[in-house]
């Protein structure tokens, strides 16, 4: 992975791509803190790691900046890489998030990936996924320069695998382990 490439990026060409179905990804403006928490409540009960870096009443303005501080690699903890968090908007309404990850630590490569995302559950089942992994393919490409994405996901959720196939996913493995709870399938997409 190119982290320089990553961090010299404008903020403008991470925060903005539009394509397909009208879907967006972008972080919301201040004055759309209200369909965030929208998006946040009627998905962190199912997916508790929705939002990452987010503390209930936190101050919107300032999980902005945190989002930001993480994409720059300002302030990550050791265990963590630099990645960019974006939002997916139809029209004004959020749909979902994708996070990707700029490098891949030792626990990334067996079982995180680069990419995960998530469909807010009012939007499941659209293929809003799909589009929505698309465009992250392409962030990753340019301008993070990530050639080659690892993307894994659970062995027996049927959605998420039509989704990385549908966007090129070749299996490499299915782990297994002690510290899994399903076994992980674990998928290699060129970016490009």
């Amino acid at each position: 992975m190119h982290a320089d490439r990553a961090s010299n990026a404008s903020v403008s060409e991470l925060e903005t791509v539009t394509m397909g179905d009208q879907i967006t990804l972008r972080l919301p403006r201040e004055d759309e803190e209200s369909e965030f928490l929208h998006a946040h409540r009627a998905t962190s009960p199912e997916v508790p790691y929705f939002l990452h870096y987010y503390v209930e009443g936190m101050a919107f303005r300032d999980y902005l900046r945190v989002l930001v501080e993480r994409r720059l690699g300002v302030n990550v903890s050791p265990n963590f890489v630099p990645a960019t968090f974006l939002f997916a908007f139809l029209g004004s309404r959020i749909i979902g998030r994708i996070s990707i990850r700029h490098s891949l630590n030792e626990q990334l490569e067996r079982v995180g990936g680069h990419i995960g995302y998530v469909v807010v559950p009012e939007f499941r089942r659209r293929g809003h996924a799909t589009e929505i992994l698309r465009q992250g393919l392409r962030i990753a490409r340019a301008p993070l320069g990530i050639e080659r994405v690892l993307l894994t996901c659970d062995d027996d959720n049927i959605g998420s695998i039509r989704t990385i196939e549908k966007n090129g996913g070749t299996l490499e493995n299915i782990i297994v382990g002690a510290d899994l709870s399903k076994p992980k399938r674990r998928y290699w997409i060129a970016s490009g």
